[in-house]
């Protein structure tokens, strides 16, 4: 009997899973840094820490995928973005804790494995490991048939990072006068998508190819916007200033991923007026009829990352931040919380 044959006519193929792993081996391996000890292929991925500079090394780690955004990308077929996205999702939340990242996992699911498709996907986690300083040491390509609809393929990531225990960041130094900078956001990002495809594609019956003159390009081409990653600015920031705690602004929005920072006696007043939000969120908010605070418990509303400072360093963070080429803002400060105040609030507009 021939087994090869019969797996394959069941919807799996191992010598396309094999090829697969030939066509992405340099793509991956253009990401690896000093600590990587294997190559794409193996059981496993080894990667050694070097750790002497570090008293107390601890590894920090943290997972996540795409969510519903990757229906924006099969309605497009462009798929050479998400894996940016995917990375991004990943690192930004080890980085607010104060970890750099070492190496990434990545786990990719399709009924049947398209390689075009699949090499566009890798290439996209491939470019945000480069810009994240991040290794890709390994991953799974499942071929899953009868599990997804045709065309449809669902990702997840895994990061590992490492801090000397003295570098982390959670917040327990953030005190009563300590000043918010809001670093701003490429767009949505990757949350808040079941929302948005249902505002976008069932109320208002749009497509991904119209045009939005308030976005200068198509409704696909901007909700496909890869989310940011702030490893870089992150690391240049803490060179030269005192940072006490960093909130990455994903599902939840404000409302629910600031007060994960913040010591119980500290609230958080937010200037709504401090910043202008990208067109669409403006867009959404009057498209889907959203009040304020569901805007602001659902989205990022054009800031990726709060940070908190002091505010004799507020000037200098943004100068060094905008010569970055990113835009960011004095957005608020932190107050003394009463007892059962809400550890966020809102001010102006």
């Amino acid at each position: 009997m021939n087994h090869k044959g019969r797996y394959a006519e069941a919807g799996v193929d191992i010598d396309v899973g094999n090829k697969f792993i030939d066509i992405i081996k340099p793509i991956v391996s253009e990401t690896f840094k000093p600590g990587v000890m294997t190559e794409i292929g193996g059981f496993a991925g080894l990667f050694s820490l070097n750790v002497q500079h570090m008293k107390k090394p601890v590894l920090v780690a943290s997972t996540d995928g795409v969510g519903t955004k990757l229906k924006v990308a099969f309605m497009m077929d462009k798929h050479d973005t998400v894996g940016i996205d995917l990375v991004a999702m990943c690192v930004n939340d080890i980085v607010v804790q104060g970890a750099s990242p070492l190496f990434f996992l990545d786990y990719l699911a399709m009924g049947r494995l398209d390689l075009d498709k699949a090499k566009d996907i890798l290439k996209g986690i491939a470019a945000g490991c480069l810009e994240a300083g991040c290794s890709l040491i390994g991953g799974e390509t499942a071929e899953m048939p009868g599990m997804y609809a045709q065309g449809e393929y669902d990702l997840a990531g895994f990061v590992v990072g490492l801090a000397d225990n003295s570098e982390l960041l959670e917040g327990s130094e953030i005190a009563v006068g300590h000043q918010l900078v809001g670093i701003a956001s490429s767009g949505l990002h990757s949350n808040g998508f079941s929302l948005v495809r249902k505002i976008c594609f069932e109320e208002l019956k749009m497509s991904v190819n119209d045009f939005v003159p308030e976005f200068g390009r198509t409704l696909g081409e901007e909700l496909l916007e890869p989310t940011r990653i702030y490893v870089k600015a992150i690391s240049s920031l803490r060179r030269d200033f005192k940072i006490f705690g960093i909130s990455h602004i994903t599902g939840g929005g404000f409302t629910d991923n600031i007060p994960r920072i913040l010591p119980s006696r500290c609230k958080a007043v937010i200037n709504r007026a401090g910043w202008t939000p990208p067109p669409v969120f403006k867009f959404l908010k009057e498209a889907g009829r959203i009040s304020d605070d569901e805007m602001m418990r659902t989205f990022n509303n054009g800031l990726g990352l709060i940070i908190v400072v002091r505010g004799e360093d507020v000037s200098d963070v943004i100068l060094r931040l905008n010569a970055m080429d990113l835009n960011a803002y004095h957005v608020g400060e932190i107050k003394e919380r009463p007892e059962e105040a809400p550890a966020v609030e809102f001010a102006g507009l």
